[in-house]
C-alpha cells in the first residue's frame, strides 16, 4: 500500500476514501461529495489528481437531478495494481498441499509443466536466440525479476537482481524450476537456472545455444 499511502497521507485520507469509494462502484462528482461530506470542487482537485496519476478514469456520463449530463469516474487497474493481494500466501499453501506425499521429481515435473504453459502464453517469436533472451528478461521483469541479459564467456545469461517468488523460494525451491521452464520455453533453448536463494533471492538462468 505505500504508493496509495503516499498519495494523500494514508488510505483514510479523503483521497484514500474517494479511491476506495471507487474501487467498488463507479461514481459521479456529485455523489463521491455526498458520501465524502466535501464540495463538489473539492472532490473535482482530488480526482484530477488521481486522474493525472492514472488512477481513476472517466466511464461516460449520467443525468443527475438537475438533468445535466455529469461525467461517471471509475477506479483502474493501475489502481487495483496498488493494493495487496494474497497471491503469496494462496501459492504457498498450495504448493504446500501438492507437496504433502508427492515424490519431488513429480511436483517438479508439475512446476515445470505450469512454467512451460506461462512461457507459450509470453512468447515474443523472435528469430534470433538473443532478442528471444531479452524478450524472456522483460517478461522476467513485468512479473517482478527485474532481469537483464549478459554476455558470460561466451554464454547468454539472464541476471535477475530480484526474484519475483522471493517470498516464497527459500522454502520451496523447485518454484525455480518453474522459472526455468518459463525461460526456456520464451528462448526456445535448454537452460539452467542458477539461481540465489540467500537472504535476497536472485534469479539466475544460463542459456546454451547447442
Amino acid at each position: 500500500m505505500s504508493e496509495i499511502d503516499g498519495l494523500n497521507g494514508s488510505v483514510e485520507s479523503t483521497r484514500g476514501r474517494a479511491l476506495g469509494l471507487l474501487r467498488r462502484a463507479p461514481r459521479t462528482v456529485r455523489e463521491l461529495a455526498a458520501e465524502l461530506g466535501l464540495t463538489d470542487n473539492a472532490v473535482r482537485q482530488h480526482l484530477a489528481m488521481a486522474e493525472r496519476d492514472g488512477l481513476v478514469e472517466r466511464h461516460g456520463t449520467r443525468r443527475e437531478w438537475t438533468g445535466k449530463p455529469a461525467y461517471v469516474y471509475r477506479g483502474t487497474a493501475q489502481l487495483e495494481a496498488l493494493y495487496p493481494k494474497a497471491y503469496d500466501q494462496v501459492l504457498g499453501e498450495l504448493l504446500g498441499v501438492l507437496q504433502a506425499g508427492r515424490p519431488s521429481a513429480e511436483l517438479e515435473a508439475v512446476l515445470r509443466q505450469v512454467g512451460a504453459q506461462l512461457g507459450a502464453s509470453a512468447a515474443g517469436g523472435a528469430a534470433d536466440l538473443r532478442a528471444r533472451a531479452e524478450h524472456a528478461a522483460a517478461v522476467l521483469t513485468a512479473l517482478g525479476g527485474l532481469a537483464e541479459v549478459e554476455d558470460v564467456e561466451g554464454d547468454i545469461r539472464i541476471r535477475g537482481f530480484s526474484c519475483p517468488l522471493a517470498a516464497l523460494t527459500r522454502e520451496h525451491p523447485g518454484l525455480c524450476k518453474l522459472a526455468e521452464a518459463l525461460v526456456a520455453e520464451l528462448v526456445g533453448a535448454p537452460v539452467e537456472e542458477s539461481c540465489e536463494r540467500g537472504e535476497r533471492p536472485r534469479c539466475g538462468f544460463r542459456i546454451s545455444a547447442a
